[in-house]
């Protein structure tokens, strides 16, 4: 069973830095794309960035791009996500999300945590 568990949220301000992390269990990682995904209140979950574990390949939305770094760990099967230069608009919670390469879209989720930027 699949387990994700994200630390490190939290509030800042508007200029500042957080790093999450990623805890995943419950399977070989390597087969597996990590995703990061947010949801703002009020609006949908979006697309944050991703990381394939086995390459390291990895890519962003527009708008974290040049900001946030993805990354994993391999001894700590732990992915992170760096996040530089936040702005009041990054504000949301932050979900890790696992999907399997070669089956499908299915992913599974963390509970998620809070980042607030204040500005």
């Amino acid at each position: 069973q699949v387990q994700l568990v994200e630390s490190g949220g939290g509030l800042v301000q508007a200029g500042g830095s957080l790093r999450l992390s990623c805890a995943a269990s419950g399977s070989t990682f390597s087969r597996y794309v990590m995703d990061w995904f947010r949801q703002a209140p009020g609006k949908e979950r979006e697309f944050v960035a991703a990381i394939t574990w086995s390459t390291g390949y990895a890519n962003y939305a527009a708008s974290v791009k040049g900001r946030f770094t993805i990354s994993r760990d391999n001894a700590k099967n732990t992915v992170y996500l760096q996040m530089n230069s936040l702005k009041p608009e990054d504000t949301a919670v932050y979900y890790c999300a696992a999907r399997e390469i070669g089956l499908g879209s299915y992913r599974y989720w963390g509970q998620g945590t809070q980042v607030t930027v204040s500005s």
